[in-house]
């Protein structure tokens, strides 16, 4: 849309995305020039609307920003003081005790929080010392420069007409331009991945792999609710058909957080992973603490689990790529907010140092560094073969394999050297003709929900009028060749109910996108084994809008 005139702002660094990565960049730039020009750039109704609430926070991100957040007020407020970890059956569990886990997996020091609440709270602080913040501003587009660097990136396009095109309603947005652009747009970000393909950045690198984690926020019988528990649990209901698991975090006010993750990279196209969510929550453990309660909000995100790696070069000319739009989680500990915040940080240090030597637009090689040498890389390090080796060999030798190196790598060496990933999530899914069907039970309304319920507790919304922000690269592909070949499994892989195969008596089958439901988790995005689906960003404000909680 070159073709379009736009007025054009100039700032120092401009930021996409309102994420932990994001807000610790803009902070620690002001903090190292109060006169640099920052923007950030979040696609949200609010910061912190489309961080659904409810994670283990390692403080070492923020002790290295502000060392003094609690004085500031940081929403820190419930420490974790019991860990639980269980491996399920049908019917029982068994308790896996602590004493055999590597030091990293302890919670202790850690903190049950909000997200969003941390980010608003970071927001905060990053408006008072002067950077300037734009909530449900959508950044549609890059913009590039003369030397084909990345100079900043249009945001604010609003009422399109719904094929895509301008129309009389239709304000066209704006450029910001910077010497240096920061991408933290959190997991499969549409101009993440613009710039991974632009410029080559994954050759080397082994594919970034993804898990879909769903979560619930309950309110609890608080005869039930134990402030500060965290529990993880694996097995069942999944069993051998997928890896993952689940997390339950209790938080204030009888809060409950219930978490379920399945890999992405299960063979079977007849799985459902949000069913297997809501089976899960009648195992006789999990649905004793929810009995009585209220389920009060879900939602769901594409989880980064490649680790080490599968981090692609996060540099190029005029950009940088920050926290989850690297994959930087730490899949054993399920924890990745500390990293985000720390690249953030790392990524500002950088552009600040360039800035200072009148660079702008190149590569901003010292982040690379930073990351792979410092405390990111050592964090990722230690744990680069847990997935992998699940992926290829089951739960079991994860257990006992994947402990084993973390137990080394914690020493310093590795028996297994740096396990490779293999096939991506997508090539991972086989044809249906190889698996059998798998028969869920019916939703009960009471401990588990049907998916278009559910997500009318996320709040999400989408103006029906804008173009699809879901497209299809070949219209054919669903009906000609994921239908009879996989059984169609955007079906049941989307945790919102956005695809459908209508099959009405005396009419020509149907493949549905219900745009509208879509929670942005960007499965489909990953998952479609023809890779026929692209996620691309939808106008300003729309998508969740998760609670304050």
């Amino acid at each position: 849309m070159s073709e379009i005139e736009r007025e054009a702002m100039e700032y120092d660094v401009v930021i996409v995305g309102a994420g932990p990565a994001g807000l610790s960049a803009a902070i620690r730039l002001k903090q190292l020039d109060s006169e640099l020009n920052v923007v950030v750039l979040e696609k949200g109704s609010e910061v912190g609307a489309h961080i659904l609430s409810g994670a283990v926070l390692d403080p070492c991100g923020l002790d290295a920003l502000m060392p003094d957040w609690k004085e500031k007020g940081a929403p820190l407020n419930t420490p974790v003081k019991q860990d639980n970890f269980y491996m399920l059956g049908e019917a029982g569990e068994i308790r896996v005790p602590n004493f055999p886990m590597p030091p990293l997996m302890n919670n202790h020091g850690n903190y049950i929080v909000s997200m969003g609440n941390v980010c608003r709270w970071m927001a905060e602080q990053a408006e008072e010392l002067g950077v300037e913040i734009f909530p449900g501003m959508a950044c549609s587009e890059l913009v590039y420069g003369d030397n084909g660097e990345v100079k900043g990136v249009v945001a604010g396009v609003f009422g399109l007409e719904e094929d895509g095109s301008f129309g009389p309603n239709t304000e066209p947005g704006m450029e910001l331009h910077g010497k240096y652009v920061f991408l933290s747009e959190g997991v499969r970000g549409s101009l993440a991945k613009e710039v991974i393909a632009k410029y080559n950045l994954q050759d080397g690198k082994e594919p970034q792999k993804f898990g879909l984690g769903m979560k619930e926020i309950w309110e609890v019988d608080p005869a039930k609710h134990n402030e500060g528990e965290v529990t993880h649990t694996m097995g069942w209901p999944l069993g051998s058909n997928a890896g993952g698991g689940s997390f339950i975090y209790h938080l204030e006010n009888n809060q409950v957080f219930v978490g379920f993750v399945v890999h992405l990279n299960y063979k079977n196209p007849h799985l459902f992973p949000y069913m297997e969510f809501q089976r899960f929550k009648h195992h006789p453990k999990i649905a004793d603490l929810l009995e009585g309660g209220k389920r009060v909000a879900y939602g769901a995100r594409a989880i980064s689990e490649g680790g080490y790696q599968s981090m692609p070069k996060m540099v190029a000319p005029g950009v940088a790529l920050l926290g989850c739009s690297v994959g930087m989680v730490n899949v054993p500990r399920i924890k990745g907010n500390h990293n985000a915040m720390l690249s953030g940080k790392a990524a500002a240090e950088a552009a600040f140092g360039a800035i200072k030597a009148d660079r702008s637009g190149d590569e901003l090689s010292d982040y690379e560094i930073d990351v792979r040498s410092g405390e990111i890389g050592k964090d990722l390090k230690k744990v680069r073969n847990v997935k992998p080796i699940w992926s290829k060999w089951g739960l079991t030798a994860s257990l006992m394999l994947g402990g084993l190196d973390m137990w080394t790598n914690t020493l310093g060496f590795s028996l297994f050297g740096t396990v490779k990933h293999g096939k991506n999530d997508a090539e991972a899914t086989e044809e249906a003709s190889k698996h059998k069907p798998i028969d869920y039970p019916k939703p009960d309304g009471k401990l588990s929900f049907d998916r278009l319920t559910n997500v009318s507790f996320s709040m999400t919304n989408h103006e029906e009028s804008q173009p699809c922000h879901l497209r299809l690269a070949d219209e054919n592909v669903p009906l000609a060749v994921n239908l009879p070949k996989f059984a169609e499994p955007a079906q049941r892989y989307c945790p919102a109910g956005v695809y459908e195969v209508v099959e009405e008596e005396g009419k020509d089958t149907r493949f549905v996108m219900n745009f509208q439901n879509c929670v942005h988790c960007k499965t489909c995005d990953i998952k479609d084994p023809s890779q026929n689906i692209t996620w691309v960003t939808p106008q300003g404000g729309d998508g969740p809008n998760y609670p304050n909680m």
